[in-house]
């Protein structure tokens, strides 16, 4: 299918759903964003283990809860952290290491939050478009979708797919761009977030904002006190119709 194709047909369900919800029926968001790491698959710590290693093996000065600190910041830029902290490799060798190990660890077993994919595949029966938004190489974001239930994600927005990355609002633009969806429309999508610096630009795209909060390792995670809409633990009793109502509560404001 063409991204051209791709957009006409999550058109016709946009659509679909906003003609069901006009004439008195359940009212869903438009589309879904969902962020990868920490919000479809626990992998922090694997990426926090990862870190650790190769500050250990090349002298460098880091620890888990510098990890836990920064969650969500791109690769590179963590990268530059621990460079800035005595670990003796480039920007580039440290940024492709620490991806490879993630990556490895991920191909082996792909680490799914419980009940996340009840989540999205509740979402996709109901005729709600399903979008990844990663700072994760392409790679990366092409095994998750391909370890998840077959068709549940219609698109997917990587790293190498905007230049710009989160905390910038333009992963989720790109995101709803794919679909079709233009200006204060987004406020009618959900995106899904647990860091701050994905919290920031999801709220910064106009998207209506969830963060969740039970998986980062802190006593007060930034997703608690982030600028978000709202805040669920886990994704126990998240339904299609509860995002919905997120929506629609926001769009009433």
């Amino acid at each position: 299918m063409t991204q051209e194709t791709t957009q006409e047909h999550n058109q016709d369900r946009i659509d679909a759903g906003t003609a069901n919800a006009a004439n008195g029926g359940e009212s869903l968001p438009l589309a879904v964003f969902w962020d990868m790491d920490g919000t479809l698959i626990n992998s922090e710590p694997i990426w926090h283990e990862a870190e650790l290693w190769f500050a250990e093996q090349y002298g460098g000065d880091w620890s888990e809860e510098m990890g836990w600190k920064i969650t969500g910041t791109p690769v590179p830029q963590v990268a530059q952290m621990m460079i800035d902290r005595g670990t003796k490799l480039g920007v580039e060798e440290l940024t492709e290491g620490i991806i490879d190990f993630v990556a490895k660890r991920e191909m082996e077993h792909m680490p799914w939050i419980p009940g996340v994919l009840d989540v999205v595949s509740a979402l996709h029966e109901a005729g709600v478009p399903n979008v990844l938004v990663t700072a994760s190489p392409r790679a990366m974001a092409e095994s998750a979708i391909a370890q998840a239930p077959a068709g549940v994600f219609d698109t997917y927005v990587c790293a190498e797919d905007v230049k710009e990355k989160k905390p910038d609002p333009a992963p989720y633009l790109a995101a709803a761009a794919k679909l079709g969806i233009e200006g204060d429309r987004i406020r009618e999508c959900v995106a899904l977030e647990d860091s701050a610096v994905g919290l920031e630009s999801a709220v910064r795209a106009g998207a209506t904002t969830i963060a969740l909060t039970g998986y980062i390792h802190s006593d007060n995670p930034p997703s608690k006190n982030g600028p978000q809409f709202a805040c669920v633990e886990t994704w126990d009793g998240v339904t299609p119709q509860l995002l919905g109502d997120f929506v629609r509560q926001r769009l009433e404001k």
